[in-house]
């Protein structure tokens, strides 16, 4: 009789526990907002980037002509303003270029920039000296409407000069989308002495260019 009661008891008392509970878990649920009615639920902000400038379609007609066309943008001697529209109308909206490098702590780190960000920070430099970048050697591998460019690159701060003062690697992405090429990703590193450009990166081989 004493256990029959006992277990009454503590019964009873997982009963009071469990409407508690649940008294508490709705109460709670009351507490958080919800939109009143004919009130849409906020939605994720996205910055859409705007469009480009129309392009000459010579410089976006092939993935020669449009890789071209960004080594030909960028150079000239110093004070030469840049055809900046001309740079812009080559990237796809949203596009990166994002240089990479040893970090003065150790280590390498990379920078996403956006053409606009790249160009603001590339006009200093070119207002004060000459630069002139042109391609050495590429290899390109495609499939589809997708095309990836490893393309070598040699910067001199004049044409005439017969050594550059610096070497690298441009790894370029691009896209076809039915009309013309875009750039999608400039993703480069400079030639130093711990990364020496190796020699398959030096000698000419085929491209695979088309559409």
């Amino acid at each position: 009789m004493t256990f029959i009661t006992a277990a009454k008891r503590s019964l009873l008392m997982l009963t009071i526990v469990f409407c508690a509970l649940v008294v508490a878990t709705a109460q709670t649920e009351n507490q958080k907002p919800t939109p009143s009615p004919g009130q849409s639920m906020p939605q994720q902000r996205t910055t859409e980037s705007p469009a480009p400038p129309a392009a000459n379609p010579t410089d976006v007609a092939s993935i020669d002509s449009i890789i071209a066309a960004v080594y030909n943008v960028i150079s000239g001697p110093a004070g030469k303003k840049r055809d900046w529209d001309r740079m812009r109308s080559l990237f796809l909206p949203g596009a990166r270029l994002i240089p990479t490098g040893p970090r003065q702590a150790g280590g390498y780190g990379a920078r996403a920039l956006t053409v606009d960000e790249y160009i603001s920070r590339g006009e200093p430099l070119f207002e004060k000296q000459g630069f002139f970048e042109t391609e050495a050697v590429r290899t390109t591998e495609q499939f589809g409407q997708i095309a990836h460019a490893f393309s070598t690159y040699e910067s001199r701060h004049a044409p005439e000069e017969a050594k550059p003062f610096q070497r690298g690697i441009n790894s370029i992405q691009l896209m076809n989308d039915g009309k013309r090429w875009w750039i999608v990703t400039i993703f480069w590193q400079g030639e130093d002495e711990k990364n020496p450009l190796p020699d398959k990166y030096l000698k000419r081989q085929a491209s695979n260019d088309s559409l």
